[in-house]
Parts: C-alpha cells; sequence; structure tokens
C-alpha cells in the first residue's frame, strides 16, 4: 500500500478542543505501519487537491466559523463531487453543520451550508455540553460535545451513533452525528480518533478501499487508547 494524501480544512481556525489531533491520530496510525501520508492544510483561498483520499475539518468558535464560512461554502459544488467521488471526509462540530444544508439561527437568519451531508441546524438557547460516548458500527466512539446548533437528520442519511450519556445531535431522539457513503459528521471533539481507535483505523481502510489497495491493515496496540476512553467514560457530564 502506498501513503495516504490527508487534507486538513482551516487546521488555525477550526481547531477547538484538539480537533487537529485527529489528525495526527491517522498519521501516527499510518506510520506505525510503516505507510506514509502527506499533509495538505488549506486555508481560506486554497485549493483543494485533487488527489485527496481524507478530509478533516474540526470545530471553531462561532465568530471564526463566520470568517471562513463564505470560503467553505464556495467549496460547495467541489466537496460534493469529492463525497460522490467516495473521498473519505470527516467533519467536527462547525464542518459538521457546514457540511449541512444550512444553519437558521436563532434570530431567523440562514447560513448557508454546502450540501454534503442531508443534515439542517437550527440555533438554541441551549448549549449541549459534556463527555460524550455512543455506540456504532465500528464500535464505541469517546469525545466531549459543546454545541447549542440541533441538528436534525433528513433521509438521505444514517446516524453516525447512538449517544448513551450525552445528547447528540438535538437532545431529543439520541441520534449522534451523520453518515453517507464515506462522509462522517460528529459533534465529538477530543479529539474523537484518540479515544476511538477503531473507527480510525475504520477511516483508513475505506481510504484504501476507495484507490483499489489491499485493506488490511495490521493490527496496533490500542491499549492506551482504549484506556483512555474508559476514564474518558466514567467522567461526570
Amino acid at each position: 500500500m502506498t501513503g495516504l494524501t490527508l487534507v486538513h480544512l482551516y487546521p488555525r481556525e477550526m481547531n477547538i478542543y484538539g480537533d487537529t489531533g485527529n489528525m495526527l491520530v491517522l498519521r501516527k496510525r499510518l506510520a506505525w505501519r510503516g505507510l506514509d501520508a502527506t499533509v495538505v492544510p488549506v486555508s481560506v483561498g486554497d485549493p483543494l487537491p485533487a488527489d485527496a483520499d481524507i478530509l478533516l475539518g474540526g470545530g471553531g468558535q462561532d465568530a471564526t466559523q463566520g470568517d471562513i464560512g463564505a470560503d467553505f461554502v464556495s467549496r460547495a459544488a467541489t466537496l460534493r463531487a469529492m463525497a460522490d467521488d467516495g473521498v473519505v471526509m470527516l467533519g467536527i462540530c462547525g464542518t459538521y453543520q457546514l457540511f449541512g444544508h444550512e444553519f437558521l439561527t436563532k434570530d431567523g437568519r440562514r447560513i448557508a451550508g454546502t450540501g454534503v451531508l442531508d443534515v439542517t441546524t437550527t440555533g438554541s438557547d441551549t448549549r449541549l455540553i459534556g463527555n460524550n460516548h455512543v455506540e456504532s458500527p465500528w464500535g464505541r466512539l469517546v469525545g466531549f460535545e459543546n454545541h447549542s446548533g440541533l441538528t436534525r437528520l433528513g433521509s438521505g442519511v444514517q446516524p453516525l451513533g447512538r449517544t448513551l450519556s450525552g445528547r447528540g445531535n438535538n437532545g431529543e431522539d439520541a441520534t449522534e452525528g451523520a453518515v453517507r457513503a464515506n462522509v462522517f459528521g460528529t459533534y465529538l471533539h477530543g479529539p474523537v480518533l484518540a479515544k476511538s481507535p477503531g473507527f480510525a483505523d475504520e477511516l483508513l481502510r475505506r481510504a484504501f478501499a476507495r484507490r483499489g489497495d489491499p485493506v488490511e491493515l495490521a493490527p496496533l496496540d490500542d491499549s492506551l487508547a482504549l484506556a483512555a476512553a474508559e476514564v474518558a467514560v466514567g467522567r461526570p457530564r
């Protein structure tokens, strides 16, 4: 297997609660297996690489998201085409929201999204915050949520998982995150991949499979990551 091209959207602006750690986790899990990774940071105005294998984006302060929102939405057609082509994407919090159709603020202002995922988000006075863990098809996902946007899933996506202790997408239907093909969105910060190694490897497997490469990844010693997940799960919200 050859190395992967990892695209990091807005690494400086969208890096709240350690979301850049997701990129570090993927690079390390490749390196531990003797595989290379090329990381391409993409900031406002930078082109999106045509050879992207995995695209990651984190969360940011509301003001920061406003600053980059127009640039993000200007990439909507390209991002949708990449998603349709099977590029693996992971959007955390603010990026997850921008992957959706729109964000309707609590005062009625509509902020357009990219339409990569069939979700919509509405602002509220309620903040969903605290440690969270969810059951997913790729094992338990562990992270930290902090958002006041309430996200509803459309018919074109499935939940990433079911929340066990937190409030997830909207605090009402027990869903957390969204999935369409190789595109994943979630509210789990932390970074989520540091304490969810099975999910991290699933992203890598999908990226290699899309390229037609063998997808058998050598097993790693994940005892430390799983121990960290146990500690996080045991903490009060």
